[in-house]
């Protein structure tokens, strides 16, 4: 009686061997818990068509419900197709951030960048970030313009205030730079602010108000002498001798 490779196969638990080569290649076997194409849907429904058991054969409305099944998968996977090309257009000129698994060390890398264009590549849509490709199912996350900004304007924020002098050793010809610092800060909406390092804008306001010391002390008239002017008339006539009671005599008499 034909064995393997007659027309009876050998049956585990109910279900048909399949004991040739090819069958159990490496190439041939799914991982677990991976998903079903529509490939492997129809090389299910050859089998089951070439090993059905002839005294019972399946029904022919049995392939139809089965062929129906696989035109469903199959548009089912060509609008999943056609979604992802279309996300992937969306991404254009926006910055992403992809996480990468090698294939030799399965070690995951971050790469952060703007999407130039896409392309698909067997039935796959790859996003094009610096002049290479990255699979869009690698996507991580999409970085709004408004956070870029915000980023970029704090880390300048951050660089001009460590170029400023300690509080100890400013005077007032960094005046000017400091207030540039600040003016720059009150242009930042809230939501720029909100990126702004803690340490920097204490060092910032340390620095206004030594500023405004430096000023009061400038400002500060010195204290004046001990003695006093003697009155005058508006002719510059002293007028000592009414202050004590006495009429000047008349120069004339």
């Amino acid at each position: 009686m034909p064995t393997a490779n007659g027309i009876i196969k050998p049956v585990e638990d109910g279900k048909v061997v399949d004991s040739s080569a090819e069958a159990n290649s490496p190439s041939a076997k799914k991982k677990s818990g991976s998903t079903l194409d529509k490939e492997a849907f129809l090389k299910l429904l050859v089998a089951q068509m070439k090993y059905q058991d002839p005294l019972e054969p399946t029904s022919n409305t049995e392939y139809i419900a089965q062929l129906a099944t696989f035109s469903s998968l199959e548009e089912m996977q060509n609008l999943n197709a056609t979604m992802t090309t279309m996300q992937g257009a969306n991404l254009v000129g926006k910055q992403v951030v992809m996480n990468v698994t090698s294939e030799t060390t399965g070690i995951t890398t971050k790469v952060s960048g703007f999407v130039e264009y896409v392309m698909r590549e067997n039935g796959k849509t790859f996003l094009v970030i610096d002049g290479s490709p990255y699979n869009i199912d690698d996507l991580e996350s999409v970085v709004d313009e408004a956070y870029i900004d915000a980023v970029a304007l704090a880390e300048s924020f951050k660089q001009a205030v460590a170029k400023l002098p300690n509080v100890r050793q400013v005077t007032l010809d960094d005046k000017e730079s400091i207030e540039k610092v600040k003016e720059a800060v009150n242009k930042m909406n809230g939501y720029q602010q909100g990126f702004l390092d803690a340490d920097s804008l204490t060092k910032l306001r340390d620095l206004l108000k030594r500023i405004e010391e430096l000023e009061k002390q400038v400002e500060k008239p010195d204290q004046p002498g001990g003695d006093t002017e003697k009155p005058t008339d508006p002719d510059g006539e002293d007028k000592t001798d009414e202050t004590n009671g006495t009429d000047k005599e008349d120069e004339t008499k």
